[in-house]
């Protein structure tokens, strides 16, 4: 009788503990997931005032697209590069054939940061940024195009509302829209065109093995460096650059414009990506990239209290078609990769149990 008592404790302890345990592990898990949507959110927040600051700067202050362009990615240079030498000096080490690729990377971001600049003083932070997310339909179109990447219904289906969606934004059904603003909104366009070669460049950096942290620091080197030439080049070939040397320090003693310049720097650019870094080891990847698709609302958002900027109801439904066709891409995406891997693993299993022939 006693044995039998011994053995009802011993399973009434048994249940306590894993009963126990379970509740620590489901607040455990529920703590992990709730510190993953904060940093992701916080990531997307940091990420929509890019616009906003951009356009406060070359509305209050005049300074020139490119030259702006050029102090931005200098002040993200001159703030990452000192933090990984002390704390992560691994990180700023790269090999010859890398530092190659990592200089055509970053020739590739001073591009995307000229036409996204120029696209946000002509447009506007909110139609500026909702245009730039044209880039998953290029991404979708560019992979099928050079990467051979499979275009099903799925990609066609968000690559049309991706289309219909910049058409209502640039307002472009309306002949005044191409009179008036045909300049800035070729600029829009081109750089959701550049993200998305951007967007392929850091998939590919990835694969190289390339510490996102490495990538960061040494493409916007590079681009630092481009854009400065860009700057200096003779009868201002390109517009928005500054028309001699003296123009470089545009905001000459204004404090507060290159306070402005230097948050513009740590906070969007170094912020948003380490948050979003930060967010990917508490969640998976596909769902902070749905976090991230807020960015243009929040941009909106910070566009109408800041800047008074105001958008059409059409163009309110462009942005919802956009970003729709982004999360729907994302999500289907996210569906259909496990079973892709499922499908190679049984065809590399039949080829293993495959006799050779002959």
């Amino acid at each position: 009788m006693s044995g039998l008592l011994r053995i009802r404790e011993n399973i009434s302890i048994y249940i306590k503990y894993n009963v126990s345990m379970h509740t620590i592990q489901s607040l455990t898990s529920s703590s992990h997931l709730s510190k993953g949507y904060t940093f992701a959110l916080i990531s997307a927040l940091f990420l929509s005032s890019t616009a906003p600051f951009i356009r406060h700067l070359t509305q209050t202050y005049a300074i020139p697209p490119l030259v702006l362009a050029l102090w931005r990615n200098f002040f993200v240079l001159v703030t990452l590069l000192p933090i990984l030498t002390l704390f992560r000096p691994a990180l700023v080490r790269v090999s010859r054939p890398s530092l190659l690729y990592l200089a055509g990377y970053g020739l590739l971001l001073a591009g995307f940061n000229s036409l996204w600049t120029t696209s946000v003083a002509l447009n506007g932070a909110a139609v500026a940024t909702v245009l730039a997310y044209c880039s998953a339909a290029f991404a979708a179109l560019l992979g099928w195009l050079i990467l051979k990447e499979r275009l099903d219904k799925a990609k066609i289906l968000s690559i049309g509302l991706a289309l219909i969606g910049c058409i209502f934004v640039a307002e472009a059904y309306t002949p005044t829209a191409w009179q008036s603003n045909l300049h800035g909104l070729s600029i829009g366009v081109l750089t959701g065109l550049a993200y998305a070669i951007y967007s392929l460049m850091g998939r590919s950096a990835a694969q190289r093995g390339l510490n996102p942290w490495t990538t960061l620091l040494y493409i916007f080197g590079f681009a630092t460096f481009f854009l400065l030439i860009i700057n200096l080049l003779p009868f201002r070939l390109l517009p928005g650059t500054a028309s001699n040397p003296a123009e470089l320090f545009w905001l000459k003693d204004s404090l507060s414009g290159w306070g402005i310049v230097f948050l513009l720097a740590i906070g969007p650019t170094i912020g948003g990506f380490g948050f979003y870094n930060v967010s990917l080891s508490y969640l998976p990847s596909s769902i902070v990239n749905l976090v991230a698709t807020l960015e243009p609302a929040f941009t909106a958002l910070i566009a109408y209290i800041f800047l008074n900027e105001r958008l059409s109801l059409a163009q309110i439904t462009g942005g919802l078609l956009i970003v729709s066709g982004v999360v729907f891409l994302r999500i289907y995406e996210d569906r259909i990769t496990p079973s892709s891997i499922q499908a190679i693993k049984r065809i590399e299993t039949r080829t293993n149990q495959t006799p050779p022939s002959g």
